[in-house]
């Protein structure tokens, strides 16, 4: 039984050890080519670098748009982000308090609006964009990013909050708080990894996005980190040397936030799976 429960460990060993290496060749790929001229990576792409060659991030510094690319994705990503916060757990705390036909049937509403792709609704979202005078600035995707969180922030918060004790709202009531201030300085300070959750996951996939920037925001004018790395990809030649500094630049910042925060991001998952 013990000889048949060390070859397991040794069997998982492996297998994680496997997977681990086909998740980190992409990113070390990645990094190492950004060290490399466009000649060098077009000669040999799996080549380690003869040297450290930096003047690709000196030339997307110095000769490009990235760095107004790079403030238009911080921008997006930091005040959606915001936005979410300061929304998405009070409409998840009323729905999960107040357990009634109308906030079912509201939080109902959200979840089906989760399973409808984007691209079926992109056109008229566009053409309601331009109507509200939204089109061809950061407040568009902005509202759009923070719209459509709403229905994953709500069954985030809706699950986490069972485990919540209303005891302790109750408590802060006799003591003359408000609802409201009961939610922000008793209730929100205990959905810290729920919150870091909806953090990462959500704060990763604007600062990726494509789509939306390169179709809302304004031609001939800056726009987001992975929007000006793709116009380095030509239809008969490409610039990788450009492509790969691009992205890991554009890497760096989310990997140092989700390294901060992946303590309180497990455990919010955790913590979430288990009481919804």
């Amino acid at each position: 039984m013990e000889k048949r429960r060390k070859v397991n460990d040794v069997l998982m060993f492996m297998a994680t050890l496997l997977l681990a290496v086909i998740f980190f060749f992409p990113i070390f790929f990645n990094l190492m080519s950004a060290f490399k001229t466009n000649p060098e990576i077009m000669r040999d792409a799996i080549a380690l670098p003869k040297s450290l060659n930096i003047e690709s991030f000196k030339y997307l510094l110095t000769e490009t748009e990235f760095p107004a690319a790079m403030l238009n994705s911080l921008l997006l990503t930091v005040l959606s982000v915001v936005f979410m916060v300061l929304i998405i757990p009070m409409a998840g705390y009323a729905i999960e308090r107040h357990n009634r036909t109308w906030t079912r049937v509201i939080f109902t509403f959200y979840l089906a609006g989760m399973m409808i792709p984007f691209q079926a609704y992109m056109i008229p979202l566009f053409k309601e964009l331009k109507m509200f005078g939204l089109y061809g600035n950061l407040a568009g995707p902005i509202v759009v990013y923070v719209a459509g969180s709403v229905g994953f922030g709500c069954l985030l918060y809706t699950s986490f909050l069972k485990g919540v004790p209303r005891e302790i709202e109750e408590s802060a009531e006799i003591d003359g708080c408000t609802r409201f201030g009961t939610f922000w300085r008793i209730v929100f300070p205990l959905l810290g990894p729920c919150t870091a959750s909806m953090i990462v996951l959500q704060g990763l996939g604007i600062w990726n996005d494509f789509l939306m920037p390169m179709l809302v925001l304004p031609s001939g004018q800056p726009k987001t980190m992975i929007v000006e790395i793709f116009y380095y990809v030509g239809e008969f030649s490409s610039r990788w040397d450009m492509i790969f500094a691009g992205t890991t630049m554009s890497i760096i910042p989310i990997l140092i936030i989700f390294l901060f925060l992946q303590k309180y991001f497990v455990k919010g998952l955790a913590s979430g799976a288990i009481k919804g």
